[in-house]
């Protein structure tokens, strides 16, 4: 009888252990979510043409991937 019972409260243990352990990931996904609808949201350094520094919000660049050619590259920059 006695180890029956030490059976059941060492599952019990386990069980509660697992519980604890899934609830606080849970938490930890729901909070990072939920800080970047928040507005912290990553944001990139660039230059404008005028070599002023400016934040951008990752989210509105565009990413077309594709590369510029020479003239629009020698039109961008100003001699």
């Amino acid at each position: 009888m006695e180890n029956r019972r030490s059976s059941l409260s060492r599952s019990r243990f386990v069980v509660w252990g697992l519980g604890v352990l899934a609830s606080f990931t849970a938490l930890r996904f729901l909070n990072t979510s939920k800080s970047a609808k928040d507005g912290e949201r990553k944001k990139v350094k660039m230059l404008t043409q005028d070599g002023k520094l400016v934040e951008i919000n990752e989210d509105l660049l565009n990413t077309g991937k594709r590369k510029i050619t020479n003239k629009e590259l020698q039109s961008w920059v100003k001699k």
